[in-house]
């Protein structure tokens, strides 16, 4: 069973790219299923609705969440939508599921790290023992893959949780940086991980926004600048495809995917 997480789908251009990029990924690589990063997919925060059902005609079939999640949550009501499971417990949405695939069910849950400056960091849940909950709290649920997602900004806790997960879960996959790491690799016990898997939307930009704001914000630190996404320039597309075995629910491999459209 081959599955594809695609990094964090950045606005506007991000959902275009993947309208654009997608289908030829998916027969290119024999996939099976697809799960995006969908916390900066509507104007870069949160995921509206409308936004979910394009990424979904565009062969999407699930989304993760991250610290932009509660920023719209509409979509936290849709089946196949995440927000971090380590959210407090009365949060909206829900951080995990159990989906159908054509192999059989598949277990996805996104976690949230510790990450600076963030309006859920002192509220944040362990995401360790979080993990530990769901993983046993599912245990009787015949699976074929198991997917967690990692939202962070600490390497550390990126690598750590990885290793942490060896021989429990199919793939650890980590994101938020925006930027892709050269660290995919199958875990010893069968765990296939990478440390940020990347972003998918403009490429000639500062992860998404205009690269000339946040050189003026530089420059004038006590100016209030807003963000404003970066509409124009090359494209990205950033994912990985890891291989899973049906029997075992563990990886046998997990390539980079890198798609970069010009101007």
């Amino acid at each position: 069973m081959n599955i594809l997480y695609v990094g964090d789908v950045t606005g506007k251009l991000g959902r275009r790219t993947v309208q654009e990029v997608l289908a030829g990924v998916i027969t290119e690589h024999d996939i099976d299923y697809v799960i995006a990063q969908g916390e900066n997919t509507s104007h870069g925060k949160g995921l509206q609705t409308n936004h979910a059902k394009e990424m979904d005609e565009a062969g999407v079939q699930f989304f993760t969440g991250g610290n932009h999640s509660l920023s719209r949550t509409e979509a936290l009501d849709l089946p196949n939508v995440l927000r971090p499971a380590n959210l407090p417990e009365d949060t909206p949405g829900k951080g995990y599921a159990i989906a159908d695939t054509p192999f059989g069910k598949i277990f996805v849950a996104s976690l949230q790290g510790k990450i600076v400056g963030m309006h859920a960091e002192r509220q944040l849940r362990n995401p360790l023992e979080v993990i530990d909950a769901l993983l046993d709290e599912t245990k009787d649920i015949p699976v074929v893959a198991r997917i967690v997602n990692f939202h962070g900004d600490y390497s550390s806790e990126k690598v750590v949780i990885g290793q942490y997960l060896d021989g429990r879960v199919s793939a650890v996959i980590g994101d938020h940086w925006h930027v892709t790491t050269a660290d995919a690799q199958v875990l010893p016990g069968g765990t296939a991980h990478i440390t940020d898997v990347g972003m998918v939307g403009a490429l000639d930009s500062s992860l998404g926004v205009e690269t000339e704001i946040i050189v003026r914000r530089w420059k004038q630190p006590d100016e209030r600048i807003k963000n404003e996404m970066e509409m124009n320039g090359r494209r990205q597309f950033n994912a990985v495809a890891v291989s899973v075995n049906p029997a075992t629910a563990l990886a046998t491999d997990i390539k980079l995917v890198r798609v970069v459209l010009p101007a």
